[in-house]
């Protein structure tokens, strides 16, 4: 039986919570991993020694008995309208359990008054997570994640356009990280508590990048050229709603056109990169084109034929068929909050505070 106390990692299917409860058990630690269903990825979990549960995490009761004999966490609320609620739920049941330590998955957006509902809801579920002095908490401010480029990938391989709202193509905007260094840092801060607690970590990739040096990464990565396409946000919009499986719901869509918008303000290279991969996860975080090349060898669709360059040249044709989804509507049946004046993170005085602008330098720089 092992020393190191239980973990539970919340949606442990997900981009982060997926790698957070595998590295964990690399590293030797029980993990419970919860999850909506059994799948291959739950399959995943088992084959590495989690013990796996399926229950809905916006139930108290049932996340009640998840914290059984639980002492540290993982708290990665969905991207969804109900984000808070789950915040909420773990929250209460966490200050119930007496659970001592929670790593919790924020943005490196969340203001106070921001346009995103969703992103208000973060702020509001750090300020509820932090409110309990005798459970300390290690925030994890995320920006753009390297996954939300490679949604377009296909695209990328069979028509050679790598296609995003993203702004001017020759300015460094992001340094994205992978899910799996994410899950590092994570992995870092529930493994340390005395180390971590109290601090904020903002996880990136080694560079930053701008639109054009991302094309080109896809490009080496698939083995052609790859060329960015600055694009309306409408057609962004058009493009997650035409094209299935899509992993993000209509609200969610709803919240990404905000998203390209901070892009475009360079929100997101502020203080970027950081050397918290390397520091708290322990090693040299992943460049974006080697994040490239595992997803290409891990999706044989990506390899290059005529069946599959039709269908993508369908699938572009589908998207500049379908009708743009209606933002407003979208939120208005769903009875979002409005704020009478919103700001972005770079119009929040309280947010310029706690993200202050330094000397961007790459990892490479600095070991140099």
């Amino acid at each position: 039986m092992s020393s190191k106390p239980k973990i539970l990692v919340t949606s442990a299917s997900g981009k982060t919570g997926l790698p957070t409860a595998l590295q964990l058990r690399q590293s030797g630690f029980p993990v419970r991993a919860i999850v909506r269903r059994l799948d291959h990825r739950s399959q995943m979990l088992e084959k590495a020694g989690a013990e796996v549960v399926v229950g809905n995490q916006y139930s108290l009761t049932f996340m009640r008995d998840a914290m059984q004999d639980i002492k540290r966490a993982y708290h990665c609320a969905p991207t969804a309208p109900n984000g808070l609620h789950f915040s909420a739920v773990f929250t209460a049941a966490a200050f119930e359990a007496g659970i001592e330590h929670v790593v919790t998955l924020s943005q490196w957006l969340s203001s106070v008054d921001h346009p995103s509902l969703f992103t208000r809801e973060v702020f509001l579920s750090d300020l509820l997570m932090a409110m309990r002095a005798e459970m300390t908490v290690t925030t994890i401010n995320v920006g753009w994640f390297a996954d939300n480029y490679l949604m377009v990938l296909d695209m990328a391989a069979h028509l050679g356009l790598f296609t995003m709202p993203l702004g001017d193509g020759d300015v460094k905007k992001n340094a994205p990280p992978s899910n799996e260094d994410i899950a590092r840092v994570v992995v870092g801060a529930l493994a340390d508590p005395a180390t971590h607690a109290g601090k904020t970590y903002r996880p990136t990739g080694p560079h930053l990048l701008s639109p054009n040096e991302i094309a080109a990464a896809m490009g080496r990565a698939l083995g052609r050229k790859v060329t960015y396409r600055d694009i309306p946000e409408k057609m962004m919009l058009k493009a997650l709603k035409a094209l299935p499986p899509s992993n993000y719901s209509e609200a969610a869509v709803s919240q990404l056109k905000i998203y390209a918008d901070e892009y475009r303000r360079g929100t997101f290279a502020i203080n970027a990169p950081t050397r918290d991969v390397e520091t708290i996860g322990g090693r040299r975080p992943e460049d974006f084109e080697s994040i490239v090349r595992r997803y290409v060898a891990e999706q044989p669709s990506l390899a290059p034929s005529l069946r599959r360059k039709l269908k993508a040249i369908g699938g572009f044709m589908k998207i500049l068929l379908t009708p743009a989804p209606d933002v407003k509507a979208i939120e208005a049946a769903r009875d979002y909050v409005h704020l009478g004046a919103p700001a972005f993170s770079q119009e929040d005085p309280d947010w310029c505070k706690t993200h202050h602008p330094k000397p961007p330098v790459s990892v490479a720089e600095k070991a140099a």
